[in-house]
């Protein structure tokens, strides 16, 4: 049995500042497929808590105790979505909240590797988001690409597979350059390019480009792949995750 992290992002959950629940139940029964067809144990590392919230009550999500407070209001909301979506294929579904205090503790780490043992035993599928309603920004990852990686080491995943507004890792940035290509598999990530200039594309969103590639950096220096692929679209992912052949999105491995 493979044990496999899936994250999906804000921009891949929402849509004009409603949830897109149409790629919600994509995701959910590319999930089901997994679980129930390749007998993996997954783990789903889910943004859109801030952007559900904001469903239901405008306020300015740029002070940050109003993204809590949407956050506290959204996340809720979103589980019912995917309860009722699982629900569909008798799977049933539980929810963890964490912050990056969790894994800085080895007891509080164990206390969470312990629970999510006997969640993934019992076939429960576990939900996870960062937890930014009594979070301050010091005890917070910040995005969920990096929760995400730290959860796939710490949970001990096969893999992280990351399904974005991106489909892949190119060579330049496709949406400035006609040219770009992507790169369908990356072995080495260079420091300078951690240094990009940070590219968020979801008014909800906290993360972009770089945060992928330190998240698939931090994995990679602990012999974790992860594979990047598009959210909206979901053929290259079940292609690579139920198929087992890579026709698109770029896989990170270290040699």
């Amino acid at each position: 049995m493979k044990r496999l992290v899936i994250k999906v992002g804000t921009a891949v959950l929402t849509q004009n500042n409603e949830l897109a629940l149409e790629r919600l139940g994509n995701l959910v029964d590319l999930i089901a497929k997994l679980k129930n067809e390749k007998n993996y144990e997954v783990i789903l590392v889910s943004s859109g808590a801030v952007g559900a919230g904001f469903t239901k009550l405008k306020l300015d999500k740029k002070q940050i105790a109003n993204r809590q407070a949407l956050a506290a209001i959204g996340q809720p909301l979103l589980m019912k979505h995917y309860k009722k979506k699982f629900q569909e294929y008798d799977i049933k579904c539980a929810q963890m909240l964490l912050i990056a205090d969790n894994f800085d503790s080895r007891k509080r780490t164990k206390n969470a590797q312990n629970v999510m043992e006997i969640l993934l035993s019992n076939n429960i599928l576990p939900i996870l988001n960062e937890n930014d309603v009594i979070a301050n920004y010091e005890l917070l990852f910040g995005d969920n690409d990096q929760l995400a990686a730290h959860v796939a080491y710490h949970f001990k995943a096969d893999m992280l597979a990351i399904l974005s507004d991106i489909d892949g890792y190119y060579n330049k940035n496709p949406r400035e350059f006609d040219d770009a290509v992507l790169q369908k598999n990356i072995s080495f990530i260079d420091d300078c390019e951690l240094e990009m200039k940070h590219t968020p594309n979801s008014e909800f969103a906290t993360g972009g480009i770089v945060t992928k590639l330190k998240a698939a950096k931090f994995l990679m220096n602990n012999n974790i792949p992860m594979y990047l692929s598009s959210g909206f679209d979901l053929t290259n992912a079940y292609d690579f995750l139920v198929e087992e052949n890579h026709k698109s999105g770029t896989l990170f491995k270290a040699q």
